[in-house]
């Protein structure tokens, strides 16, 4: 007899964090026998890896189940997950239960590890499962991870978040921060540098404060010191960094290892001092300007990315005002910009001075004005110059031209052989756009 196939599909929604788990429950399914496919028709498992930073990636995840629920009618074996942040609010499982009772299993960040065999459980018994436990458990080390998918990769440094920012639902969702032991950060860089990945991205919701929970006195700067030393490994990201805990230790480490990119996404949240101690972010306004002259008189050429919120509760328009001169005077290479999103559990969901959303579209429409004026003038400075690219594939808009980021990670575009896929090459930039560049390969 010919055994059944056993197919997942992974649909991702959110931040890095959450493609870095996608990628994890990935490798644990493909070691208990399953295969991963391309189409959701042809899936036997299919896993939402939710988030719910934002109301709008909640919409999308109840949306998606509406159309996936055509998929169990045609085939009542199907086995449906709803994995990630989203689930770990209170509530939201009985939520997505009594919305959408063909949902097989409900499974919060903690338990991620479990799903193969709760997959199989599900498939024996026929019965739901909601697995929503601690997230602030002891970090589970030695999961298996499959082959490197390319010349990139993420790695997960610290779990949770200790900031509670009155906005932010993270820390609810994914507990309290929890550092992974160094030695097996640098086992995994090292076994992904063996495997042909030459650039990783560290992960944590703020990995600047990496290392504060453990007793060998390590910090995020002599982290960075340890995976530079690993051979093989050209390129070292990180996201994200916190504004407040970015130390003078750290601005200098970082401008002498060969290996980090000259790139810090940056988040500010906003210009105004008012608004920045309602958010509850630790920082002034005065203090941010002085890090990112710090930044910049140590790392020549260095682009900075930051994130913004408009409307937040009683937000004034001075506030505002604040918020467009600190984006003029730092002039950042790019800015993610969102409206204020209230999340049910924050602090500020809850604050007086909701601001209509008419009020909030007219300055996020001000703001990306702004904002997109600098960007375009700061990529059209860097016309006629050569930069390092590393080829990630295909451009998504054309599949005749190749896609990369500099080290600076500008996104470019430009024509060649998708052979070169995870390469380094040399491109010479001809044309400025304002979310990317345009170039041509050189010679040699």
């Amino acid at each position: 007899m010919v055994k059944a196939r056993k197919t997942f599909k992974i649909i991702t929604y959110g931040c890095q964090m959450n493609q870095r788990d996608s990628e994890m429950m990935a490798d644990l399914l493909q070691d208990a026998g399953y295969e991963p496919v391309a189409r959701e028709e042809e899936a036997g498992v299919i896993i939402l890896d939710t988030c719910c930073v934002r109301e709008k990636a909640e919409n999308k995840v109840y949306g998606k189940l509406g159309q996936i629920e055509k998929l169990k009618s045609a085939n009542p074996d199907l086995v449906i997950a709803v994995a990630g942040c989203m689930v770990q609010q209170p509530g939201v499982a009985e939520k997505i239960r009594q919305q959408a009772p063909y949902v097989d299993l409900l499974l919060g960040t903690g338990n991620l590890q479990e799903l193969p065999q709760l997959i199989e459980e599900i498939k024996a018994m026929h019965q739901p499962r909601i697995v929503v436990g601690e997230q602030e458990g002891p970090v589970v080390e030695d999961l298996p991870r499959r082959r490197a998918r390319g010349a990139q990769a993420f790695v997960t440094i610290t779990y949770g978040c200790n900031n509670f920012c009155t906005y932010c639902i993270v820390p609810y969702v994914r507990g309290r921060e929890r550092s992974r032991r160094p030695e097996n950060i640098i086992k995994e860089v090292k076994e992904l540098a063996d495997q042909g990945v030459i650039e990783v991205t560290l992960l944590g919701q703020n990995v600047n404060s990496y290392g504060r929970d453990l007793k060998d006195g390590i910090n995020f700067a002599g982290l960075l010191e340890r995976v530079n030393a690993v051979e093989g490994l050209k390129r070292i990201r990180y996201v994200t960094s916190h504004p407040r805990d970015f130390t003078p230790e750290l601005v200098t480490t970082i401008s002498r290892l060969d290996k980090v990119c000259e790139h810090v996404h940056l988040p500010v949240q906003a210009g105004s001092n008012r608004i920045l101690e309602l958010m509850h972010r630790g920082y002034t306004r005065e203090h941010y300007l002085e890090l990112v002259a710090d930044l910049r008189r140590h790392i020549p050429g260095i682009s900075l990315t930051t994130d913004l919120i408009v409307g937040f509760p009683g937000e004034t328009e001075a506030d505002f005002e604040d918020t467009l001169d600190l984006v003029a005077r730092v002039q950042f290479d790019n800015a993610f910009t969102f409206m204020y999103s209230p999340r049910r559990g924050t602090e500020a969901a809850t604050m007086p001075g909701q601001l209509p959303t008419a009020t909030k579209k007219e300055r996020l429409k001000r703001l990306m004005e702004l904002q997109n004026s600098i960007s375009l003038a700061k990529n059209e400075a860097l016309v006629g110059q050569e930069v390092e690219v590393l080829v990630e594939g295909p451009s998504k808009t054309d599949p005749d031209q190749l896609s990369g980021r500099t080290r600076t990670n500008k996104l470019v575009i430009f024509p060649g052989d998708q052979s070169l896929t995870g390469r380094l090459v040399r491109v010479r930039l001809t044309r400025a756009q304002t979310w990317l560049l345009k170039g041509e390969m050189v010679d040699g």
